[in-house]
């Protein structure tokens, strides 16, 4: 693939002045006085914005998180009648980011190791991070079938299933290296989640590190979690997954993203407020029960915009946690090279999250 040119910077800018000043154009209320929604949990909680016009393609995937909440209530349809919005579904984080090397995606939910790929070399894709749905905890998870080991060496030699290039494939990786072990002293093998559980179903995989809902499958049939995504967090590396959105995008449609990171943060906030109807969207869009989804909300940490726009996250934090991820990465043959810090504290834009927090706390 042709390497994509250098971010314009001065866009980014741009684009980060306007989405600031559309805060308070957008500063619709986020709290206890929005407006009722529409039947089915349909409709826009604030008045909406007739003038966003955009054509947007959206890339989700079925992870129990607001971006699913805000498909399946269709709140942005709802707050922006007159953009055209198209949502494609996406097995894994590496599909997103082969979507946006062929520039079929606007915005896109992916890991925090895709996104570090598609920051770097030979990608370095003209994409940021503009926003984090969650951060991963035990929703990733290492799980053993009949109790076949009760920690990461006890499957040395034996069959691990992942998504290759996903957070769940990084978490496996870090767990691997923290028992000083090496990757080749498992048989890892790639495949998408949907494939996982009846692979193990046949008895073909000894263990899986994946997230819901297969893995609520995997533990419903013979299988017991050893380990978690928490975990490895705890030992210093943790995984988000995180909205991403094509640069040009964002110089080009800050109207729109400064609505739907208001639409992710309300969202958020259901979650939080009102976890009941959340999980009715989750279970619509993920295929499970409302108590699982319920359930599953536990896994997570869901950061509101005003969280997500500090130096702990988007506005510091995030982008050394993606440099330190692909420094590891790089030492895993995961990546071709490692690319200058800055390339990662770059490849963030926090000023969605930003206009988003304004819109909320001018209600």
């Amino acid at each position: 693939m042709k390497p994509e040119p250098i971010k314009n910077v001065r866009s980014k800018a741009a684009a980060a002045a306007a989405l600031s000043a559309l805060a308070l154009l957008t500063s619709g209320c986020v709290g206890g006085d929005e407006k009722a929604a529409a039947g089915g949990g349909s409709g826009c909680p604030w008045d909406a914005d007739e003038s966003i016009t955009s054509t947007v393609r959206i890339g989700y995937q079925k992870i129990p998180n607001g971006d699913v909440v805000v498909k399946d209530q269709k709140i942005l349809e709802s707050c922006a009648p007159n953009a055209t919005i198209t949502w494609s579904s996406f097995a894994s984080g590496g599909d997103v980011v082969q979507a946006f090397g062929g520039k079929s995606l606007d915005l896109g939910l992916m890991g925090s190791s895709p996104a570090t790929k598609a920051l770097s070399a030979p990608l370095s894709l003209p994409v940021s991070v503009v926003w984090i749905h969650d951060v991963i905890g035990a929703a990733e998870s290492l799980v053993v079938r009949d109790g076949a080991a009760t920690d990461i060496t006890g499957l040395k030699g034996k069959t691990i299933a992942t998504p290759f290039g996903s957070t769940a494939h990084f978490s496996l990786l870090q767990a691997i290296s923290d028992a000083g072990q090496k990757a080749t002293d498992y048989t890892l093998v790639n495949a998408d989640p949907e494939q996982i559980a009846p692979a193990w179903s046949r008895g073909d995989v000894d263990a899986s590190w994946v997230w819901d809902p297969t893995l609520s499958e995997l533990k419903k049939d013979k299988g017991t979690v050893i380990l978690t995504s928490e975990d490895t967090a705890k030992a210093g590396k943790p995984t988000y997954d995180v909205g991403v959105a094509a640069d040009d995008f964002i110089a080009e449609n800050a109207d729109f993203l400064a609505l739907w990171a208001k639409a992710q943060d309300y969202a958020v906030a259901q979650i939080a407020d009102d976890p009941d109807k959340a999980a009715e969207s989750v279970a619509v869009e993920v295929g499970v029960t409302t108590d699982e989804a319920r359930a599953q909300f536990d896994g997570f940490v869901y950061l509101s915009a005003a969280e997500q726009a500090t130096p702990d996250y988007l506005a510091g934090k995030l982008g050394a946690d993606l440099f330190a991820t692909a420094q590891f990465l790089h030492s895993q043959d995961g990546i071709a090279a490692v690319g200058p810090e800055s390339a990662y504290a770059d490849g963030v834009d926090a000023s969605a999250a930003e206009a988003a927090a304004k819109a909320s706390s001018a209600k």
